[in-house]
C-alpha cells in the first residue's frame, strides 16, 4: 500500500470571518519597512470598536503611517488552520491614559526602550482557511 502525501488547498474566507478569526487571537506580527528593508516584529493584539490595537516591540518612529499585521494559527503536524492579514492607517499611541490602559491590557515584549502601542485602522482584511483537499 502506498501512501501519497496529502493535497492541501488555501480557501478564502470572508472578511467577517477573517475579523473573527483575528478577534479570537491574541497574537500576531506586525510588518513594515523601514530604509527598504522588511521589518517583522512579534506583537499582542485586541481587536476593539472596528480598530485593532497592537503593542509591539518596535522603535515608535520607526512605524510609518500605513503597516500590515499578520496572524495565524497553522498546525505543523497536518499544514492545516488559518492565516489573516489587515492592512491599513496606523498611529502610535501617545494619549498616557489610554497607553496606561493598554499596558495593563496586553502583555508585550520589550526590545530595550522600544515598546510601542499603535491603532491600526483597518483598510484592508484577508483571510484564508488552510485545509486538506477532498478526495
Amino acid at each position: 500500500m502506498s501512501t501519497s502525501p496529502t493535497t492541501l488547498r488555501m480557501v478564502e474566507v470572508s472578511g467577517a470571518e477573517a475579523l473573527w478569526l483575528l478577534e479570537g487571537s491574541s497574537l500576531g506580527r506586525l510588518v513594515y519597512t523601514q530604509r527598504d528593508l522588511t521589518v517583522i516584529r512579534p506583537a499582542r493584539h485586541v481587536w476593539e470598536y472596528g480598530r485593532l490595537i497592537v503593542r509591539t516591540p518596535a522603535p515608535a518612529m520607526a512605524v510609518p503611517t500605513t503597516a500590515t499585521y499578520h496572524v495565524d494559527e497553522i498546525r505543523a503536524v497536518t499544514g492545516t488552520g488559518w492565516t489573516v492579514t489587515v492592512c491599513g492607517p496606523a498611529e502610535v499611541i501617545t494619549d498616557p491614559d489610554e497607553a496606561a490602559h493598554y499596558r495593563r491590557t496586553l502583555t508585550g515584549w520589550a526590545h530595550g526602550p522600544h515598546d510601542t502601542l499603535l491603532r491600526l485602522h483597518p483598510k484592508t482584511v484577508t483571510g484564508f482557511r488552510l485545509a486538506r483537499a477532498e478526495a
